[in-house]
C-alpha cells in the first residue's frame, strides 16, 4: 500500500493505480517521480536525460493515458521512435498500462502492412508510435492528421540523431500545433538535441537521472583480454559455465553477428540473430521466441537492438568493446534489473585495452579483469548440473513407473554403474568432453601500477611512438608514390575524448583492419583529428566508419579544403621539423584544412568547430534518412 501511495502522490488517478497493480508495479524509479508531476500538474515541456531500463516509457505513457480523451477517435499523442522495435515495445508497453481504458494505440513502422496501419487510422487512433521515416509517409500521404495532437514525445532523441533522422523530426514537428506539449528523452545531450528543444519547445524543465543510477548496481562487470580469434570459444565457455544463460551479445557489423550467431547454431546452441537486414516480421519472431525462453541468445548489432526490452537477461556480452561509455551504460543496462543480479562481459583485445581503459574511467564503477575459466572448469560445472538434476528426476518417481520394469531386467542383467553411464552417454553425447572446447592462451590479469610507474611506462610509449612516427615520416618523404595518391581524413574526436596519436592509430587499425603504415601525419586536437592515408586505405576507413558518429556528426570524413571549388585534396603532406631553424610548417599548410582560421583560435574556448563538420553531417542525414525506419 506504502509503494501505491507514492504513485497516487504524483498525480495519477485511481484507474491508473488498479492498472499498475495489475501490473506489478511497486515503486517509481527516479525519473517517474521527476517527470510524471511535471507533465500532469505542470504546463511545462521536459527535456529528461535517461538511460533504457530507468522506467522512462511509464514516464510519459502514463501522463498521456490520463490526458488522452478515449471519446475523440482523432491522434491526441505522437511518440517517435527511432527504430521499428522500440516503437513496437512503446506501444505494447503503454497498451498494457492503461487498464480498462478504452484508448487505441498503434505503432507506424516499416516493414509492417501499410494497409493494416491505413485501416487502423481510418477507423481513429488516440495514440500513435512510430519511426520518423514511416511518420513522414503518412503524413505526406494525408493519412495521418495531426491537427489534434496534445503531445509528442522524442524517445531516444540521441540515437535519432546518430541515425540521420533530425530534419524528418523537424518536418514532423512543424505538421504538429504550436500549443501541444513536448517531452524529449535522451540518454546524451549533444548540442544538436538541445538547439532541437530551444527550437521547438516551450520553457522546458530539465530532469537528469543522477549519474550514479546509470550503472545498474545489480550487475556484475568483468572483462577479458583476448586475442580476437579466440572470442567465439570464449563465449562458448561463458554460455557454457553458467547455470542459465539467457542473454544478448553485442557485435559491430552485421556481418559479425552472421558470423558469430552461425557459429553458436553450429555448436548446438539455441541462437538466432537481429540486424537491420532482416524483415521486420522475422525480427518480431525472434523477439517473441527470446521472451518465450525458446531461444536463449540472440547475437545482434546496436542498431538493431535498440528495442529489445526482455525481461530476467542473465548476461550481457560486448563481443566488440563499445565506441563509447554511453554506448557500454546502454548494453549492460539490460541485465540486472528489477533486483535481480545479471553479468556483463566484454571482450578485450590487447589493441582495444587503451580505448577500453577510457570506457571503464568514464563509467565509474568497477569493471574486474578475469581469467577464462578452463575447458575442464566448465567440464566440471556442467557434470555438477548434469548430477543435481538426475538426481531431482529420481525423485519424481510418479513420473517414470512405467519403465521401472525394464530398468529391473537390465540391472538383472548388466552393472548398475555401466547402465547408468550409457544411458547418460546416449542422451547427452560429448557434452562432458573437455576435447570439444579448443585451447585459449590466456592472458594474465593487468596488476595495478603506482602512479610513477604509470607515468614512467607513459613517457616510454610516448617515445617509442615519436621514434615510430619519425620513421614513418622518413619513409613517406622518401616514396614520391605516397605523396601523389593519399586521403587527408578528418576524426571527430579529440584529446577532449581521451585521444592520443598511439590510441588514435589503434582505433583506426582495428576497425578498418589496416596497417599502422597506412596511418600517417596523425595530428590529435582538443575536439577533433587528422589522419592521411593511400587512397585505397582511406576508401577501406571511409567504409568502417559510415555507420559511426559522434555528437550527430560522422565520426571520419574527407579533410574539406578552404579552395572555392571544394574538391577534396590529395597529396597532402606535413612533415616535422627537418631542421631545427626551420618553422614546423610552412605558412599555407598551416590552415590548409581549416578554412581562414588559424591554429589558436580552435583551441580557443567557446570556438565552433570547424564548418566542414557541420556540414558534412547535414549531408549524410540526408543520405541516411530514407533507409531507416521506413
Amino acid at each position: 500500500m506504502q509503494q501505491l501511495e507514492k504513485f497516487a502522490a504524483l498525480g495519477l488517478s485511481q484507474r491508473t493505480l488498479d492498472a499498475l497493480i495489475e501490473k506489478g508495479f511497486e515503486e517509481p524509479t527516479a525519473i517517474q517521480r521527476e517527470c510524471i508531476p511535471l507533465l500532469l500538474k505542470e504546463q511545462t515541456d521536459v527535456v529528461g536525460q535517461a538511460q533504457t531500463g530507468t522506467g522512462k516509457t511509464a514516464a510519459f505513457g502514463l501522463p498521456i493515458l490520463e490526458i488522452v480523451d478515449s471519446n475523440v477517435r482523432q491522434v491526441q499523442a505522437l511518440i517517435l521512435s527511432p527504430t521499428r522495435e522500440l516503437a513496437l515495445q512503446v506501444s505494447e508497453e503503454i497498451d498494457s498500462l492503461q487498464g480498462d481504458r478504452n484508448i487505441s494505440i498503434l505503432p507506424v513502422y516499416g516493414g509492417a502492412s501499410m494497409e493494416t496501419q491505413l485501416r487502423r487510422l481510418r477507423s481513429g487512433v488516440q495514440v500513435v508510435v512510430g519511426t520518423p521515416g514511416r511518420v513522414i509517409d503518412h503524413i505526406n500521404r494525408k493519412t495521418l492528421d495531426l491537427s489534434s495532437v496534445k503531445f509528442v514525445v522524442l524517445d531516444e532523441a540521441d540515437e535519432m540523431l546518430n541515425m540521420g533522422f533530425i530534419e524528418e523530426v523537424e518536418e514532423i514537428l512543424q505538421n504538429t500545433p504550436s500549443e501541444k506539449r513536448m517531452l524529449l528523452f535522451s540518454a546524451t545531450m549533444p548540442k544538436p538535441i538541445l538547439s532541437l528543444a530551444e527550437t521547438f519547445m516551450k520553457d522546458y524543465r530539465l530532469v537528469k537521472v543522477e549519474e550514479a543510477q546509470r550503472v545498474p548496481s545489480q550487475t556484475d562487470q568483468l572483462f577479458y583480454e583476448i586475442r580476437e580469434s579466440d572470442k567465439t570459444e570464449a563465449l562458448c565457455r561463458i554460455i557454457d559455465y553458467a547455470p542459465d544463460f539467457y542473454g544478448l551479445v553485442f557485435c559491430r557489423t552485421k556481418m559479425q553477428s552472421d558470423e558469430v550467431g552461425r557459429q553458436l547454431i553450429e555448436r548446438g546452441y539455441n541462437a538466432e540473430v537481429i540486424h537491420g537486414d532482416l524483415a521486420q516480421k522475422q525480427r518480431e519472431l525472434i523477439l517473441h521466441k527470446l521472451r518465450e525462453k525458446r531461444i536463449t541468445i540472440v547475437v545482434a548489432t546496436d542498431v538493431a537492438a535498440r528495442g529489445i526490452d526482455v525481461q530476467d537477461l542473465t548476461h550481457v556480452v560486448n563481443y566488440n568493446i563499445p565506441q563509447n561509455p554511453d554506448t557500454y551504460i546502454h548494453r549492460i543496462g539490460r541485465t540486472g534489473r528489477a533486483g535481480k543480479m545479471g553479468t556483463a562481459v566484454t571482450f578485450v583485445t590487447p589493441s582495444e585495452m587503451r580505448r577500453f581503459t577510457y570506457i571503464r574511467r568514464m563509467v565509474k564503477s568497477e569493471i574486474r579483469q578475469e581469467k577464462i575459466v578452463s575447458a575442464k572448469q566448465v567440464v566440471e560445472a556442467k557434470r555438477l548440473r548434469l548430477t543435481d538434476s538426475i538426481i531431482r528426476v529420481v525423485e519424481q518417481q510418479e513420473e517414470h513407473e512405467d519403465f521401472i520394469p525394464v530398468a529391473r531386467q537390465i540391472l538383472d542383467q548388466r552393472n548398475a554403474v555401466n547402465v547408468v553411464a550409457a544411458v547418460l552417454a546416449h542422451t547427452y553425447g560429448s557434452s562432458l568432453d573437455v576435447g570439444q572446447y579448443s585451447p585459449i592462451e590466456a592472458f594474465e590479469p593487468e596488476k595495478p601500477h603506482s602512479r610513477k610507474e604509470r607515468s614512467s611506462s607513459r613517457s616510454r610509449n610516448d617515445e617509442r611512438y615519436d621514434r615510430y612516427e619519425e620513421q614513418q615520416n622518413y619513409d613517406r618523404r622518401r616514396h614520391s608514390d605516397f605523396d601523389s595518391d593519399s586521403v587527408r581524413l578528418f576524426i571527430a574526436k579529440g584529446r577532449n575524448a581521451g585521444m592520443t596519436k598511439r590510441m588514435l592509430v589503434d582505433y583506426i587499425m582495428d576497425r578498418a583492419r589496416v596497417g599502422n603504415r597506412e596511418v600517417n601525419d596523425v595530428e590529435v586536437h582538443e575536439d577533433f583529428s587528422f589522419v592521411t592515408a593511400p587512397a585505397y586505405a582511406a576508401k577501406l576507413i571511409l567504409q568502417a566508419f559510415s555507420e559511426v558518429s559522434s555528437e550527430g556528426k560522422p565520426m571520419v570524413t574527407k579533410a574539406r579544403p578552404d579552395n572555392p571549388s571544394g574538391k577534396y585534396l590529395t597529396g597532402y603532406r606535413t612533415s616535422r621539423r627537418s631542421r631545427e631553424d626551420e618553422p614546423a610548417r610552412r605558412p599555407y599548410e598551416e590552415d590548409r584544412y581549416r578554412g581562414e582560421r588559424s591554429r589558436d583560435e580552435y583551441k580557443r574556448p567557446g570556438t565552433p568547430k570547424p564548418s566542414f563538420a557541420r556540414s558534412t553531417s547535414k549531408g549524410n542525414s540526408k543520405r541516411r534518412s530514407g533507409k531507416k525506419g521506413r
